[in-house]
């Protein structure tokens, strides 16, 4: 038995044709859901990058706890425990915050893995002097414009598609498949940074949406709200479906090899991404820093399972990223471990009832939001500073930089929470920067029945008493730190 993990980042599901979108060029998505099961409740965890990577190898939730960082001495991590039941393991992927300080431990849990260089601002190609941008491309300052600047750099070694880090990836990734196919016990993930921002891909694909622009440059969009022309935002939908096209195209040539190769019989295929992007949905670009709309954290998720052959079918049952770590074990024959909360798909495809009525998903500091599949509860912090909020750690880095002495001074001991194997993990008040504005929007609560545009928010007791005692719940069952339900106003919920 052989399993492919093909990953993409921030892909949009209400962008491809199995979820309705008529626009888009990608016939590929739409023939693998000829071959899948198409999963149409699928939801976020933990937001965004590295944290969605953490429940991907976890099985559990890492927004309650912390936020973006590597993995944990005390983790259980999927590969590694693959690696234990004799399945090797392979990661390709230009997902360069891999290699950062903030997530420099997954990687290394693989028996092999190839990292492909160039995505956004991979500090790849070096140049002392700055390069020439046009004064109409737009600059930006601090991080944002040290990323930018080095993204500029960068495009100037992508002059071909194959060149593309994209192209590289899923190239390396076949080869791969091309020198094992007749091996037995394998995982292979395929991880794209795309369609990722900046939308870049090569003019082929762009001219898959011809339209009128005059415009300034503009493929990397703000987090932040719309202030652009409405011709401005047209056009980066059209680069963002460009480089979707592009990932299409990808996928199509993972599912030609699988052809060719015969590997459908005894190779299970996921493919899936860690979370959608904002094109000016509710007025809002990108992610993060507002309320996770649907176009956010309902993702796709298509999966080939040869052991039950069921394809062209749909599942409408709750599912989310946590998922995928007990769903690989229960392939290869191997136990998930006590401390994962994900639910292995074929229970979930298969079992007479549902096996779950509600789930979490939230980015450290932000909104607490619950689903039931109808239901959207978003909890908002109750104070205005966001206070109290702790990352609970032994691994004190976040994204690209170690965190500060400053703040490691302030850091106390924490008794040991349950999937922490008894040890007492670093406590320390969470930066400024984790601390989402999630209370400048407050709680909302949507109907997805009456109003699956999110544009309404619902005032309704009932219900909201209702998704209040679920989320409540789940943070108890995912060993929420107690004064998460403090900064949420919900003490009274907190023994309940």
């Amino acid at each position: 038995m052989k399993a492919i993990l093909l990953l993409f980042d921030s892909l949009n599901r209400h962008m491809l044709p199995p979820y309705g979108c008529s626009w888009v060029h990608a016939p590929n998505f739409a023939r693998l859901a000829e071959r899948t099961v198409t999963f149409d409740n699928n939801w976020v965890g933990s937001m965004p990058c590295m944290p969605a990577r953490r429940d991907l190898h976890t099985g559990r939730y890492n927004f309650l706890h912390r936020g973006w960082g590597p993995l944990e001495p005390f983790d259980d991590s999927l590969p590694a425990l693959l690696r234990q039941a004799g399945v090797y393991t392979h990661l390709t992927s230009d997902h360069y915050h891999y290699w950062e300080p903030g997530g420099a431990t997954y990687h290394s849990q693989y028996n092999t893995w190839e990292f492909i260089r160039g995505q956004e601002g991979d500090p790849w190609i070096g140049e002392v002097a700055d390069p020439e941008i046009p004064e109409h491309v737009g600059r930006f300052e601090g991080f944002r414009g040290t990323l930018f600047r080095q993204d500029w750099i960068n495009r100037k070694h992508m002059a071909t598609e194959e060149a593309h880090p994209q192209r590289k990836t899923f190239s390396r990734g076949i080869e791969f498949m091309r020198a094992n196919a007749g091996e037995d016990r394998w995982l292979l993930q395929i991880e794209a940074f795309d369609p990722h921002e900046p939308f870049f891909s090569p003019q082929a694909y762009k001219e898959l949406y011809p339209h009128e622009y005059q415009g300034r440059h503009f493929d990397w969009p703000p987090y932040a709200p719309v202030r652009e022309t409405p011709e401005e935002a047209a056009h980066c939908r059209y680069e963002y479906a460009a480089l979707l096209s592009m990932c299409d195209a990808s996928l199509g040539r993972v599912l030609d090899a699988m052809d060719e190769l015969g590997l459908w019989d005894d190779t299970m295929l996921i493919v899936t991404t860690d979370h959608g992007f904002l094109l000016g949905e509710h007025d809002w670009w990108a992610k993060n820093v507002m309320p996770f709309y649907n176009e956010i954290a309902r993702t796709p998720l298509l999966v080939w399972d040869p052991r039950s052959g069921r394809r062209g079918e749909r599942c409408d049952r709750l599912t989310q990223f946590i998922d995928l770590a007990p769903t690989l074990l229960d392939f290869f024959g191997a136990e998930p471990t006590p401390d994962m909360r994900g639910i292995p798909l074929r229970e979930t495809v298969e079992a007479k009832e549902p096996p779950r009525e509600a789930v979490l998903f939230g980015i450290h500091g932000g909104h607490v939001n619950c689903t039931d599949g109808r239901y959207v509860y978003m909890r908002a912090p109750v104070r205005a500073d966001n206070t109290p909020l702790y990352d609970y750690t032994l691994m004190p880095a976040r994204m690209a930089s170690l965190f500060r002495p400053e703040e490691l001074r302030q850091l106390e001991l924490a008794e040991p929470f349950p999937f922490t194997k008894g040890i007492r993990t670093l406590k320390i008040p969470a930066a400024p920067a984790a601390h989402n504005p999630a209370s400048s929007f407050g709680t909302l609560l949507f109907d997805l029945a009456a109003d699956p545009g999110q544009l309404r928010p619902l005032e309704d007791a009932a219900v909201e008493a209702r998704m209040l005692a679920l989320t409540a719940e789940l943070m108890r069952r995912h060993d929420s730190p107690p004064e998460q339900f403090e900064r949420l106003g919900m003490e009274e919920a907190k023994h309940a």
